[in-house]
């Protein structure tokens, strides 16, 4: 386990656990045994929050892309990224798996997936054999949740930080489908610096890895670029006008009474503060990237 910070806007953030690389050859060993892929994104970041291991491991196999958690979305972008998707030829659904929104539409999206299957099966005289689909994606973007709402019962573990799943877990949904419920996998390296980036803010890095002040600066600065005002807004503070971040997050502090001896503001724990509000929508509906 690693966190890698550099010295400019574009630092690098990577966390890379070892049952990563186990995870990895599970998912291989597995996909001989599956219909089809429901692959997890998340809403708010679609494109940096698609595993490419994945893609290619998948590759051969059906898949359904899901935006999850679109309710903490821009519904627009949510929109936008869903048509992009499907003019790839992937099935794309926005849903919220914490709600159960979007759980039927899955549902009967599966069943049009593998129609062509389930019409070889009738042939052949074969019923009752249920489909078997992977539920696949980064650490903490909903995978156990979807289940569960799947399911309508906890039968998956379920937590707010990456590496809750450790090992395989099929789940008998009805009698028409079993999931298979996965750890979530990141990967080695970002070719993209954002990426990184992106997927430390809305929490499928370990944050103990990561240093809270400067992840925070760094979602200041982002959402300056696309949200302007956003942030003020929400914690009534005053616009610096080309400030550092660092001062706006000085400013949250004292705005939250975050200080320390001397009435020096306490950064660290308005870093947890500004990260906990954008990761459950506090801040408004936001997207970080357009298709």
């Amino acid at each position: 386990m690693q966190a890698e910070q550099g010295k400019n806007n574009q630092n690098s953030y990577h966390w890379y656990p070892g049952h990563m690389t186990k995870a990895v050859r599970m998912m291989q060993e597995n996909l001989k045994l599956i219909d089809l892929i429901i692959e997890l994104t998340d809403a708010r970041i679609p494109g940096s929050s698609r595993n490419p291991d994945i893609e290619k491991l998948g590759a051969q196999k059906s898949r359904i892309i899901l935006l999850n958690k679109a309710d903490l979305a821009d519904p627009d972008c949510n929109r936008r990224w869903a048509d992009f998707f499907r003019e790839t030829g992937a099935y794309a659904l926005e849903m919220n798996a914490k709600t159960g929104a979007g759980i039927r539409t899955l549902s009967a999206a599966v069943r049009d997936v593998c129609r062509e299957k389930l019409e070889r099966d009738r042939k052949r005289g074969i019923v009752n054999r249920p489909i078997r689909a992977m539920v696949a994606g980064i650490p903490n973007v909903g995978k156990s949740t979807l289940i569960n709402a799947c399911a309508g019962r906890a039968c998956a573990k379920t937590g707010n930080k990456p590496g809750v799943t450790k090992g395989r877990q099929w789940i008998r949904v009805n009698g028409e489908l079993e999931l298979l419920d996965t750890p979530g996998i990141l990967w080695p390296s970002f070719e993209d610096a954002k990426a990184g980036m992106y997927l430390a803010f809305i929490g499928s890095m370990n944050d103990e890895a990561i240093l809270p002040e400067k992840l925070a600066c760094d979602l200041i600065r982002t959402l300056e670029e696309l949200y302007p005002g956003a942030v003020q807004a929400r914690y009534g503070i005053g616009k610096r006008q080309g400030a550092e971040p660092e001062l706006t997050l000085a400013d949250i502090a004292r705005c939250r009474g975050c200080l320390l001896k001397g009435d020096n503001p306490d950064l660290k724990k308005a870093s947890g503060i500004l990260l906990d509000d954008f990761r459950s929508g506090r801040l408004g509906r936001m997207t970080l990237e357009r298709p």
